[in-house]
């Protein structure tokens, strides 16, 4: 009897081999007794392949400047850079705990310093960028494993990462956009909404921010906006020139929480941002009156936190007649404020609460200001459970810039998934969604989705916002009784008529 023929197996595809990576070092970090959930270990493998990236990063530059007969300044000096303490498999157990973590700890190479972490803290304030950026990183950084055996077993899975190969780079990129994925649905219940990946990028193209051009998120979280926008702007970087000004002088952003902000440097990182500038606290802490031209913006793409409350410090930051605690509207303040008004009219794009469209008293003033002083050209009204799992309160996209007062506002309103009332954290809302949008987006004509309203109208009604599409086909569901009688009716003689053609031509087939 013949034997069958042993099949050689598929070579693995970078995403399969990386994946298999990234899931094993999850799995061994589960079973440390220090890490409690995502929100302990995702942060935990950021800092590491943080590293394990720069290392490789720096390797190739000290290798190009050897070639080009110049010298090279790492960011980390040795013993602390991943090659001397990543690779060396010896140090291990209590003693590599002690590196890690003690103000004084036994470094690799046998002599007395501080610890890995405490080190990297110290960069915090440094005049060299990158340094600066690492320093930020671990100033909230904290190591919770318990077992120095298996931290070991987590850099060997994490030194199978190649950061210098640009495939596995795009692929890691994917694959850790995922598990920030599931950090955020993990953060959920701690108030945190995070932008669903379709809604960012129809912001960005919509906006459609062009290179020389400042773009700032003021509450960027993990760095969703800006990531999408240097994607967006990097295709118009065509010379040295153009890619030192996307690096340097084009993406910014701030936000308040550390592990969001850790999460942001390393996001922008692994997308080809060299040295991230995001600063680290709350936007709302500086007074709205100090913010002058020198803080003021071109592009401001941005989801900023609401629902929530500020402390009564921050609100003093703000104009009297329009102090709140609902963090959405001085997010607005200051947005507003942030925009440049010349040479060219900054402009932004802002995720609000449903709440903020009708709301009077104070946020009131803030849309008759935005109304009298800005000009609101687009609001669009997004569909029931974009934010799904996070909120089902409904939501909707300001489009404003600083060319002048308001003439009319044009309004976009995205139906419902086809057959279905809503998104689901399930079945989220697709790009796609937006196309019909973005096709309008330079048209501007009525029709069933889009309306406008003069200005005029707004401010005579107290500058509610809230408007109903008055293009909309009428809903069945909601059609009086006996209009809906009538209609079922009708459909029911379609019906019929059809069966009839139906039953005749079938006659005429079997003669």
């Amino acid at each position: 009897m013949a034997r069958a023929k042993k099949t050689k197996a598929a070579p693995l595809t970078t995403a399969q081999r990386l994946g298999s990576l990234l899931k094993s070092a999850r799995d061994t970090m589960r079973k440390d007794k220090g890490l409690n959930g995502d929100l302990d270990r995702l942060p935990l493998l950021t800092w590491l392949m943080f590293l394990k990236f720069l290392d490789d990063h720096e390797t190739d530059a000290e290798t190009k400047a050897k070639l080009a007969r110049k010298k090279y300044q790492s960011t980390i000096d040795g013993p602390y850079r991943w090659r001397d303490w990543g690779a060396n498999d010896a140090l291990t157990g209590d003693e590599l705990l002690k590196f890690v973590n003690a103000d004084e700890a036994v470094r690799p190479d046998a002599t007395k310093g501080l610890g890995l972490i405490p080190y990297l803290r110290s960069f915090t304030g440094s005049s060299d960028a990158k340094r600066r950026v690492v320093g930020e990183v671990f100033t909230g950084v904290v190591n919770r494993m318990e077992s120095g055996y298996l931290l070991r077993q987590i850099v060997q899975q994490i030194s199978g990462i190649h950061f210098n190969s640009t495939d596995e780079i795009h692929t890691l990129g994917h694959l850790y956009e995922s598990m920030l994925k599931e950090m955020r649905d993990a953060a959920g219940d701690s108030g945190e909404f995070y932008t669903p990946r379709a809604v960012v990028r129809f912001m960005v193209q919509a906006i459609d921010p062009r290179l020389g051009e400042t773009v700032l998120d003021p509450a960027c979280g993990t760095g969703g906006f800006l990531v999408e926008t240097f994607a967006h702007l990097k295709p118009q970087a065509k010379k040295a020139e153009d890619f030192a000004t996307l690096q340097e002088r084009s993406i910014f952003g701030q936000e308040a929480k550390p592990l969001p902000y850790m999460l942001c440097q390393m996001n922008l990182l692994l997308h080809g941002l060299d040295a991230p500038q995001i600063d680290k606290g709350n936007s709302l802490e500086k007074k709205l009156t100090e913010i002058g031209d020198p803080d003021r913006v071109d592009v401001i793409l941005t989801n900023p936190p609401f629902g929530g409350e500020e402390e009564e410090g921050i609100k003093e930051n703000f104009p009297a007649d329009k102090q709140t605690a609902e963090t959405a509207l001085l997010f607005l303040q200051l947005i507003m404020r942030k925009l440049r008004k010349s040479p060219k009219p900054g402009r932004a794009a802002v995720v609000v609460p449903n709440g903020t469209l009708f709301g009077d008293g104070v946020c009131g003033r803030i849309k008759q200001e935005l109304l009298t002083q800005f000009s609101l050209h687009t609001v669009v009204r997004l569909p029931n459970g974009v934010f799904a799992p996070y909120t089902s309160i409904p939501t909707n996209i300001l489009f404003f810039d600083r060319s002048g007062p308001t003439r009319e506002v044009w309004y976009y309103e995205l139906p419902p998934p086809e057959g279905r009332k809503q998104y689901t954290k399930t079945a989220p809302m697709p790009f796609e969604a937006f196309a019909d949008c973005l096709a309008w987006w330079k048209t501007r004509k009525d029709n069933e989705r889009a309306w406008k309203v003069p200005a005029s109208e707004l401010l005579a009604s107290g500058c509610n916002l809230d408007r109903k599409n008055p293009n909309a086909r009428p809903d069945a569901e909601h059609l009086p009784p006996e209009r809906l009688v009538e209609s079922i009716l009708k459909k029911e003689a379609r019906i019929a008529e059809l069966m009839g053609e139906i039953r005749g031509l079938l006659a005429g087939g079997a003669k």
